[in-house]
């Protein structure tokens, strides 16, 4: 018993990740690849609390390191907004909001293409949500004027919407939805999980008065970690302070990031900045690798032309051969990692998703030339 547990413990010294010098086509890791900087800086401040060093009671208003400036000077014009704080993630920032403005049996309502974890955060206040559909199969498109007969309805608290949803990577009219809610007067919240760090996205113009995102979905930071952005007129709900502790915002429960996320946040903020810029780049990578594969067979799901590097695919030629080989659904994680790749799930051939964003056009042509490899040996 002794020498099985200490193998085990072994086992949790040695850890590493099987996939991690692969061409990356994984969603939820693409848009969080570390930079230079901040894999240095996470050794750096690796050991426990490091960032709290120099904190006199505010997380926000540490100046070394320079977590104040990031906060207060760099962040809120990057997301448009007039205040920002940081956060374990999107889900949290939502719930944040969500908690602060609403009570008990109060509605908001959500698109269908929302984020389980906005379900999630709206039961834990209790909430009543209703949803608007999309459009169903094969685009499932979010009309935002189908916000509109809901509203006037139900009257809600809050408004959300996706942008992208993280399933089919499909961009809704943001703009047009501000605009509709600010002629009914309701708070707007966009979740920018798989959008702010990747692309140009800006709450002023939306005319939303929040956005999150997620920094290790998103920018290039270790997680979990996000932002919070907001209008002033908020501030002091969301961001409120404790009776007992005035320095302590209650919805962060005193401080939030303590550690090696918010500093690898920060370090690849620079280089956040200036790949946004770039986005012009990304779209057209997309389309073209989309293209790509349905020649091969595969058809993409969600709006077209697509305008995000999130991109579903039905696979039923690959479903087929899962059912025929010995590995079954995993034959297909087998080939690509022998091929260099990760990016579908471990067991997934009838459909999944992929992420264009940190390969180049000459790493997504070899996973396309794989593809094509893969299908001719079963064939």
């Amino acid at each position: 018993m002794g020498q099985a547990r200490s193998k085990s413990l072994e086992k949790l010294s040695k850890l590493h990740r099987p996939h991690k010098s692969l061409i990356n086509i994984m969603p939820l890791q693409t848009g969080g690849l570390l930079t230079q900087a901040a894999r240095e800086a996470l050794i750096e401040f690796g050991d426990g609390y490091s960032v709290c060093d120099f904190c006199l009671g505010n997380l926000s208003n540490i100046t070394n390191p320079p977590i104040r400036d990031f906060t207060h000077e760099f962040l809120p014009p990057f997301l448009g907004s007039e205040v920002a704080t940081i956060t374990h993630g999107a889900r949290e920032g939502i719930f944040m909001v969500i908690h602060s403005l609403t009570q008990p049996s109060d509605s908001i309502i959500v698109d269908g293409n929302r984020h389980y974890t906005t379900i999630v955060a709206a039961e834990r206040v209790g909430l009543n949500v209703i949803g608007v559909p999309n459009s169903g199969y094969p685009e499932f498109k979010i009309n935002v004027d189908d916000y509109v007969p809901l509203i006037e309805k139900h009257k809600p608290k809050l408004i959300l919407l996706t942008y992208p949803d993280g399933s089919y990577g499909n961009l809704p009219d943001a703009k047009k939805l501000g605009q509709i809610v600010q002629k009914y007067d309701i708070p707007y919240i966009l979740n920018g999980a798989y959008s702010v760090g990747r692309m140009p996205v800006n709450m002023a113009d939306i005319g939303a008065d929040f956005i999150v995102g997620s920094g290790h979905k998103s920018m290039a930071s270790a997680g979990p970690c996000g932002v919070l952005g907001m209008k002033k007129k908020w501030e002091d709900i969301v961001l409120r302070k404790s009776q007992a502790y005035r320095n302590k915002e209650i919805e962060l429960l005193g401080c939030t990031l303590r550690g090696v996320p918010l500093i690898t946040l920060m370090a690849s903020f620079p280089y956040v900045q200036e790949r946004v810029l770039h986005w012009d780049e990304q779209v057209p990578k997309a389309q073209w690798f989309s293209a790509e594969l349905e020649k091969l067979g595969f058809k993409q799901l969600g709006e077209k032309p697509h305008r995000h590097d999130l991109l579903y695919f039905e696979t039923p030629i690959l479903y087929d051969i899962s059912r025929h080989v010995r590995e079954r659904g995993y034959f297909l994680y087998k080939e690509l990692k022998e091929r260099g790749i990760w990016g579908p799930q471990p067991g997934l051939t009838k459909a999944f998703k992929v992420s264009t964003f940190a390969a180049d056009r000459k790493q997504l042509g070899f996973v396309i030339d794989s593809f094509k490899t893969i299908l001719s040996k079963y064939s």
